[in-house]
């Protein structure tokens, strides 16, 4: 299987490698390029993980496993993408459009508590909750014949760049290998187990689903099949499939109650294929048992080392898109949960690199082409009634999940979200409609696999429409960065829908006459009257914002692609009578249309919602806007840092667009302490990945930003990364770059585009304009932004 870099690979090469790596590891003397190489490229540990979250995930974006390492008992946590409770389902509340009027009334008026508790009674979806994201099942591999307390030379570990989790140990004298890896390119989990000394694999082999089922056993197959659950009243209607097939060298199989038992075997090769009848939120056409039989046979022609070679060398061609090296220490050849635990103590700068690489690993295994986009918990879910049902959260939890994916060279693994965006387009019409009489397309703060889109949860938490908005500047995004004219075309009517939704329903506020949103509120933060007090207003800073965007740049894409020029003109005309950002008497960035923010009951809320225009838009500017960039920075250090995951990695990122690197770096040093995340770096408390991907996306922010032709070169690097480099970054334009600094001072910069085009390339207080020609790069050395050759 040839990789992205010319090199054919084996699997043999890929085991000697790994090997050759854990060697490395476990000597006193290892050079600091396999220092580097472990420490920023690979999770280890010297124990079996004792719970889930200690677990380490692997995925294809569609199905995925957390591998717990066990010895005499392992076990897979299983997932597929499309598995959800309930339906096809329509959660519109009939009263409210008859409703909408008064509500508006009594914002207008002040009345916030009377206007939160009708809009609860009449706004609000029916059923009040969404379908939550279920766990498949456990794949379970038992060798009661090698107890815990026998092994030796323990080791399991996750490799970032091979994707292969790998369990070794030694008992008896002989060395015991687990290899795990899912198969983007054959749709399958592969699991490989193998001793260095013949005949040694006895196990027993148990598919167990947690979804109502039966279990049917084969000679070398275990298959279940299935149905989802009812949830909120919503019926039932997905159908599921798994087929475990097992293929073994030496030995025998045998019959074993509800399993396969395998007896005195070489090795032994075990298939994982799950499906559902899920085709899209209103097609239930598809067929699993078929799906999943076409999987396990093709697979099985091919053998663990073609799957393992394919899978990896697919993994690569994106993973290998960046490389970033921080510098390392001593401290990153101890084992992953030893280096969190010295956080603040120990220096560990490869502890950001193989954090930032994680992320990016996470990003690959939970979205793909063609599968469902990263919730809550990206792919990895081991419970029926997971936090918040880890759906899609589209105040800021989901757009988080891919803040990394344009910077760090991701930008396919967007193409699950414009997915959804289109689902939600058509789903959102209906909503549009008959909740608010307006045309376009709208959607509130939540949606699931069934893409409603009506509020839900409660006015306290869900009164808000902004959540289209919002996701219509990541497909923006995703042509800023390409530049692919074909692909603007075909997401323009999205945009359009979206910007139309909000033409209809803005309202003029009476009291100053800028147009606002209402009923809105300020994700998810009360104004007055206490922590459960009233969130419910008109025209918070946020919705301005995020207005302000989605005006600019579907105006500018209707002019890009010479359409609609009096709707574009429209678009601009009311984006002049929004709101305007505002300064309280704090020095602070208002969060809402009056100067409510001393007084809001939660000062340090883990919501920033009001600093979207900061990150990740970029409307308050350092430059461009200093006094609302100082208000920002203001708004930031009163809301403080105590928070959990994914508003710790949002802090990262604004402290990082204003410019402090070592408030940002202080940030994710937060981030990557044992109160944030789990020993598998997931974030924590409880599990959202979400944490890890706007960490990720935090590093990048540190080292480049890009806004129109401009590139900030090290606009915040931190003290603690005084020397490194990074390789794939990438700007808007299509435009690639590659840094190198020491010592604090950038040593050079390489840039390339196959567009090229005009950039200001910006280091410190220089501005220098270069021209790139397409295809060919252009060297910038040192301080001085000199060309180079």
């Amino acid at each position: 299987m040839a990789l992205s870099d010319g090199l054919h690979i084996t699997r043999r090469q890929i085991l000697q490698g790994s090997a050759a790596a854990a060697a490395g590891l476990s000597l006193p003397s290892a050079s600091q390029a396999q220092a580097q190489m472990t420490g920023a490229h690979r999770l280890w540990y010297r124990k079996p993980a004792r719970e889930w979250v200690e677990a380490l995930p692997v995925g294809n974006g569609r199905i995925g496993a957390m591998v717990f390492g066990g010895i005499s008992n392992e076990k897979l946590q299983l997932n597929e993408d499309t598995l959800w409770t309930g339906g096809p389902y329509e959660s519109v509340n009939p009263a409210a459009r008859a409703a909408l009027p008064e509500v508006r009334r009594l914002v207008f008026a002040g009345r916030y508590s009377e206007a939160q508790k009708l809009a609860d009674a009449t706004l609000m979806a029916k059923p009040l909750s969404q379908m939550s994201y279920q766990s498949f099942g456990e794949l379970l591999i038992d060798m009661p014949e090698i107890p815990d307390f026998w092994a030796r030379e323990y080791r399991r570990e996750l490799d970032l760049d091979s994707a292969i989790a790998t369990t070794v140990f030694t008992v008896g004298g002989a060395t015991f290998r687990r290899e795990v890896i899912a198969c983007p390119v054959h749709q399958v989990i592969a699991v490989r187990i193998s001793a260095d000394k013949p005949g040694r694999i006895d196990c027993g082999i148990t598919l167990r689903a947690v979804q109502p089922g039966s279990l049917a056993v084969e000679r070398n197959a275990l298959i279940v099949t299935g149905t989802n659950r009812d949830e909120h009243g919503i019926a039932a209607a997905l159908r599921f499939a798994g087929r475990v097939e097992v293929l073994h060298e030496g030995g025998r199989l045998e019959p074993r109650a509800g399993g396969i038992g395998v007896r005195d075997a070489d090795s032994v090769t075990i298939l994982v294929a799950m499906a559902t009848n899920y085709r899209r939120y209103d097609d239930l056409r598809g067929d699993p048992l078929v799906i999943t039989n076409a999987q396990i046979d093709a697979a099985a022609k091919i053998g663990f080392a073609g799957i393992a070679a394919a899978a990896t060398a697919e993994h690569r061609r994106l993973y290998r898109a960046v490389a970033l090296d921080l510098g390392t220490s001593p401290a990153a050849e101890q084992p992953t949960d030893a280096r969190i635990a010295a956080v603040g103590t120990a220096e560990d700068p490869a502890l950001a690199t193989l954090y930032f690489n994680y992320g990016r690993y996470l990003l690959i295994g939970s979205s793909r082409p063609g599968s469902q986009p990263a919730n809550l918990q990206g792919l990895w879910n081991d419970s029926g009634q997971p936090p918040w049902g880890s759906k899609y959260t589209i105040n800021i939890n989901t757009e988080m999940n891919y803040w990394p994916a344009e910077p760090t060279g991701l930008a396919e693994c967007t193409a699950p979200l414009i997915a959804l965006v289109r689902d939600l387009a058509e789903t959102g019409t209906r909503t549009a409609r008959e909740m608010y009489g307006a045309r376009g397309w709208v959607a509130h703060h939540n949606t699931d696999l069934w893409r409603v889109t009506a509020p839900i949860d409660g006015a306290q938490w869900g009164m808000w429409a902004m959540g289209g908005a919002w996701l219509c500047t990541h497909l923006w995004a995703r042509y800023d960065y390409g530049r692919d004219l074909a692909y603007l075309r075909s997401v323009y009517p999205l945009m359009r829908g979206a910007a139309l939704f909000f033409l209809d329903t803005l309202q003029a506020d009476p009291n100053t006459g800028h147009l606002v949103t209402n009923p809105s509120m300020s994700p998810e933060n009360s104004h007055s009257g206490g922590l459960n007090g009233p969130t419910i207003c008109a025209g918070p800073a946020m919705d301005m914002e995020l207005l302000r965007d989605l005006f600019a740049q579907t105006a500018q894409a209707a002019r890009t692609l010479g359409l609609d020029a009096d709707f574009a003109r429209e678009l601009l005309a009311t984006r002049a009578k929004l709101a305007p950002n505002q300064v309280g008497a704090q020095g602070q960035l208002q969060e809402w249309q009056a100067d409510w923010d001393a007084a809001a009951p939660e000062q340090n809320h883990r919501h920033v919602s009001h600093l979207y225009g900061v990150f990740p838009s970029h409307q308050i500017d350092l430059d461009e806007t200093p006094e609302l960039a100082a208000a920002a920075r203001r708004s930031l250090e009163r809301r403080g840092d105590d928070t959990g995951g994914w508003g710790t990695a949002w802090r990262a990122n604004l402290w990082a667009r204003l410019r402090d690197g070592d408030r940002a770096h202080r940030q994710l040093m937060l981030l990557l302490g044992s109160a944030r995340v789990y020993p598998d770096l997931l974030n924590a408390n409880p599990f959202q990945i979400d944490g890890n991907f706007g960490g990720t996306a935090a590093v990048a922010e540190m080292l480049l930003q890009g806004h129109g032709e401009q590139i900030l070169l090290l606009p915040a690097l931190p003290s603690a990364w005084p020397t490194g480099s990074v390789r794939g970054l990438r700007a808007p334009g299509a435009c690639t770059i590659d840094l190198e600094w020491r010592n604090g001072q950038l040593a050079q910069a390489t840039l390339a585009s196959p567009l090229g085009g005009r950039r200001i390339v910006r280091l410190g207080g220089q501005r220098v304009a270069v021209t790139l020609k397409a295809g060919q790069p252009l060297r910038l050395v040192g301080p001085a932004l000199k060309p180079g050759r």
